[in-house]
């Protein structure tokens, strides 16, 4: 389309709830080519930015079936605070690494991102005290914390709120692949033993960070400077995508500065429930992932067992998240997915608590697994879709994950080595809390049809706006 023939976008709902196209028409075969472009090049780099970051950050779980504790001299609880330092900084850092995305782009943000966490990981392999585990677990935070925000955060300002669901869960099946591979992987390495003086634990590290290093870098060149100049997108493509922002206006903004969209993101009520939400359900998500070895490993299975045992859990929880999410984008619905999510996991984790019985304990894990990831992902694609334009989508979504990620304060707590090897206290709080999600999912659910239906009112009464400028004025209709 020529230059001349662009025309400014009216600021007009559309049906679905979306900004209008108002006058801007953009041929419906080229968008969806250009976003085939982006399926092709940056989720596939999505996905394996993913995969080595949680690799990186997770693998923790499994050195510590193979002598981690035992060789720095961790006592009592001191593994479940390392994980718990660890939470603080990515806490800390996930709003300004996002910020940082938006405002410089994901391939320096996020290339910068990976260069440090890849050093800090290769670091891990040579620590010699508690200290040093503090130190460089909480830089390893420091340098993630924009990782899975970050991606969640361009996939919702690239694809459609009916398609974002499906990109966004390539956070968690990163998760369940790492999970499988991580364990596969540490398993190859534990049967390395000893060499060169370097326990299997710290070969554990140094593979990955080589891992990381080469993976890695050949991913960072392929991430665009941003959607609109994409070096992978023709200049025709290029023009698709400039003329979807100007027709999304009214759900993208027109580049505002994030500071302005500060205090309408940390006084918006919604994003402290779905934030409360997010950190009682995932407290068992980080419980699930930093110590389901150690799990399966109290329940009496052999350190090399644990290894493999992992693997077909992550790989039915790969299954599950992935049908979730179709059918959540599908049938245009988040909220029944998020609370119906939650039983699953309550049951796997009682299952736990109610049985001393290794095999019953580890069919526990099979059950659980078919909801924790698909809650952790459609949380994210529910705030990161219903938030405007975005400058608070910048800020609210990456402060919605910080609150969550306070369940790492919590879960690392909850599985002490001495309370093993059943864990009782820790699956049962997490079977708790997952109670208390399931009325919070369902609070923000009725939070959001309310404010649906007040916008409704409004308009019919012929009312042009209530005062708001982002997901709460008039023309956006939230997607519930």
């Amino acid at each position: 389309m020529d230059s001349k023939d662009r025309k400014e976008p009216t600021a007009v709902a559309a049906t679905d709830g979306s900004p209008s196209q108002g006058e801007i028409y953009i041929d419906p075969d080229k968008e969806r080519a250009a976003l085939r472009k982006f399926d092709k090049w940056l989720v596939p780099v999505a996905f394996i930015f993913l995969v080595l970051s949680s690799l990186d950050r997770n693998n923790i779980g499994n050195a510590r079936t193979f002598g981690f504790e035992e060789d720095l001299g961790l006592e009592g609880n001191k593994f479940g605070n390392i994980t718990t330092l660890l939470s603080v900084t990515l806490v800390l850092f996930e709003v300004p690494w996002v910020m940082a995305i938006k405002r410089f782009g994901p391939n320096r943000a996020l290339g910068t991102a990976l260069v440090l966490w890849s050093f800090v990981t290769l670091g891990t392999a040579f620590i010699q005290n508690y200290g040093q585990a503090i130190a460089v677990r909480m830089l390893l935070g420091a340098c993630e914390a924009g990782v899975s925000p970050g991606f969640s955060y361009l996939f919702s300002t690239i694809y459609p709120r009916e398609a974002a669901g499906k990109r966004i869960m390539m956070t968690n099946l990163a998760n369940c692949t790492s999970g499988a591979f991580g364990g596969l992987f540490a398993y190859a390495v534990q049967t390395m033993g000893t060499r060169r003086g370097l326990e299997p634990w710290r070969w554990l590290f140094i593979v990955e960070f080589c891992l990381t290093a080469v993976v890695g870098g050949v991913c960072w060149v392929i991430l665009p400077t941003s959607p609109e100049t994409a070096w992978f997108l023709s200049p025709e493509e290029q023009e698709t995508m400039h003329l979807r922002k100007k027709r999304e206006i009214l759900y993208r903004g027109e580049g505002e500065s994030n500071l302005q969209w500060l205090k309408p993101s940390f006084t918006d009520p919604f994003i402290y429930l779905v934030g409360l939400a997010f950190f009682t359900s995932s407290v068992a998500i980080t419980g699930f992932g930093v110590f389901l070895p150690s799990i399966i490993q109290g329940l009496g299975y052999a350190s090399l067992q644990v290894q493999y045992m992992t693997i077909p859990v992550y790989v039915l929880g790969a299954i599950c998240l992935v049908t979730n999410c179709y059918l959540s984008d599908r049938w245009k619905r988040r909220a029944p997915f998020l609370v119906g999510c939650t039983f699953p996991v309550m049951i796997g984790y009682l299952v736990c608590v109610g049985t001393s019985n290794p095999h019953a304990g580890y069919a526990g894990m099979f059950i659980l697994v078919m909801g924790v990831y698909t809650i952790s992902t459609l949380v994210v694609a529910w705030v990161g879709t219903n938030m405007t334009p975005d400058g608070k989508r910048a800020v609210a979504m990456p402060y919605a994950y910080s609150i969550a990620n306070l369940s790492s304060l919590v879960s690392a707590q909850l599985y002490p080595s001495h309370q093993g090897p059943r864990y009782i206290q820790g699956n049962a709080i997490s079977a708790g809390l997952d109670v208390v999600a399931a009325g919070l999912y369902f609070a923000c659910w009725m939070l959001l049809r309310r404010r649906n239906l007040k916008k409704d009112k409004l308009l019919a009464e012929g009312a042009t706006t209530n005062g708001y400028e982002d997901d709460r004025g008039l023309h956006f209709k939230y997607m519930i």
